[in-house]
């Protein structure tokens, strides 16, 4: 986790499709991730490694891809439609930190 890290108390209702699908894709990069960590073990060479940690980061952010756009269709344009404003702020800020 990141030390500036900031819980919050909101929740989001997924449709089963959606829930499945950002399920499906953790589960890739946690095997990913197993699959690095078993390279280290078995004392792959350093390159192999690399380019396995390259390719989880890139699952990583597709799935951050993907669960950015939701949030825009869904709970931003929801929030902006009922008048929160502060919503945006909200989004210019997690973007921010995305872009590190």
């Amino acid at each position: 986790m990141s030390e500036n890290t900031e819980s919050s108390a909101k929740k989001k209702a997924r449709s089963e499709k959606e829930y499945r699908d950002l399920l499906n894709r953790l589960s890739r990069v946690e095997g990913q991730i197993r699959g690095i960590k078993r390279m280290v073990e078995e004392d792959a060479y350093c390159t192999d490694i690399l380019i396995q940690v390259s390719a989880a980061n890139a699952a990583l952010n597709s799935f951050n891809k993907v669960l950015l756009a939701e949030h825009i269709r869904t709970c931003v344009a929801e929030d902006i439609r009922c008048g929160r404003e502060d919503t945006i702020d909200e989004l210019v800020a997690t973007l921010q930190k995305l872009m590190k």
